[in-house]
């Protein structure tokens, strides 16, 4: 995320997923306007990661500290672009979805 509002408002976002409930995030806007970076960013620094991996850390270390309770996280990444919806964690991400 860019700032540190952008990482307030997802937190409270995967809180409610914690919880059991669904949770999406959508990054709408024009091309070149940061969307890919605000989802994904960069390992280092640190604090210069998006949101995908800051929603994958913030789940995976609450699921950790529950105790007495069973989780089943499921994710998916998806681009739609021009119509076009292509998987971003398959396998091969250049191929269009049906």
């Amino acid at each position: 995320a860019k700032d540190e509002g952008d990482s307030f408002v997802v937190l409270l976002h995967f809180q409610g997923v914690t919880e059991g409930y669904n949770g999406t995030i959508f990054a709408y806007g024009q091309t070149g306007s940061g969307k890919s970076f605000t989802m994904q960013g960069i390992v280092d620094p640190a604090t210069q990661k998006g949101i995908i991996p800051r929603a994958f850390e913030h789940i995976f270390e609450s699921v950790q500290c529950a105790e007495n309770a069973q989780f089943l996280v499921r994710a998916s990444y998806l681009e739609i672009y021009n119509e076009d919806v292509r998987d971003l964690l398959g396998a091969d991400t250049k191929q269009k979805l049906e």
